[in-house]
């Protein structure tokens, strides 16, 4: 549990969860699995990609992360949602007993954290900065936001490498998932601006709303002004950069670990829609038509195994 979290939640705020069954493992996976598929539908198609004896715990992974996004998805107010999130804090920690295998996602991914022996801290990190979603603090620069896309999605894609059993541990695939989760975060973000501006969130940098003149007026209002489209632009260019650096690491990536970033196939189009002159950040749909996704996917896995067997990992 990091200090800036215990010290906004007090221990007597944190939630009475009541005695519940434990869940069998395979039921476990089973309703992780599904929440993936339901919720983080092409994370849940790249894990198809991944060996079946770890795709259930990737989806396990997966389901918690999308598990402690949608916090403010479900509750009234801040307070709530930090008390949810403390608590997932403290069952990871071991401090809640036994009440984590009542819960199937936690119990999955219990389970999945012992099989791999993951370390805490992504964990912390992600949990930590989700505590930012729940409040409309502004983003204060563009190094918060990359901070934030490394402790969020960043912390996802090194701890799935480490469930896929690559060797996560040298620098050239450390700062390729540090490139892969700042490419896909702020691809996301950027993506998601109308719903996060329909409840007045915001995660456009301060300092580049204010070099580009933005008048936050107009972003809570949905129009796109001449100064939001340059920002979006320049952060469209942010991302791109980051693409690019994956790109240059990807040879330092074990095939074995290649699911882990296989949504990465999905930025160039999504990123390719925006830069189209009529497009709308408020109005324009961005997403993939299903067949569209899937050959991005298949392309990507295909292109990863030519590159594994030109090293020799494949024969």
């Amino acid at each position: 549990m990091s200090a800036s979290m215990s010290d906004r939640v007090s221990d007597s705020a944190a939630p009475s969860v009541p005695a519940a069954a434990p869940f069998e493992p395979s039921a476990a996976y089973a309703v992780a699995a599904e929440r993936v598929r339901a919720h983080d539908h092409d994370r849940w198609l790249a894990g198809l990609w991944a060996p079946e004896d770890r795709r259930r715990h990737l989806y396990a992974l997966y389901a918690f992360s999308d598990e402690i996004a949608r916090i403010r998805d479900v509750v009234s107010d801040p307070l709530p949602g930090e008390v949810r999130a403390r608590w997932w804090a403290d069952m990871l920690a071991g401090t809640r007993g036994g009440e984590g295998a009542g819960h199937p996602i936690a119990a999955a991914l219990l389970d999945t954290i012992r099989r791999f022996d993951l370390p805490p801290e992504p964990f912390e990190r992600l949990i930590e900065a989700r505590i930012f979603d729940l409040y409309d603090d502004p983003m204060p620069t563009l190094a918060d936001l990359d901070t934030y896309c490394d402790d969020t999605v960043g912390s996802v894609v090194g701890l799935a490498c480490r469930i896929l059993d690559g060797a996560c541990d040298g620098p050239a695939i450390e700062a390729a998932i540090t490139a892969a989760g700042r490419a896909w975060g702020v691809t996301g973000l950027l993506r998601a601006l109308p719903f996060h501006a329909s409840r007045g969130q915001i995660f456009l940098p301060v300092d580049l709303v204010e070099a580009h003149g933005v008048d936050r007026a107009d972003l809570f209002a949905g129009r796109a002004t001449p100064a939001l489209r340059a920002l979006h632009a320049a952060l469209r260019a942010h991302a791109r950069d980051a693409l690019a650096e994956t790109r240059r690491r990807i040879a330092h990536i074990p095939i074995v670990a290649a699911p882990a970033f296989l949504p990465l196939a999905l930025v160039d189009p999504w990123l390719d829609r925006m830069d189209r002159p009529d497009f709308d950040p408020f109005h324009t749909s961005t997403e993939l038509a299903p067949w569209h996704r899937h050959w991005r996917l298949w392309r990507s896995a295909r292109r990863a195994r030519r590159a594994a067997r030109r090293r020799g990992e494949l024969m």
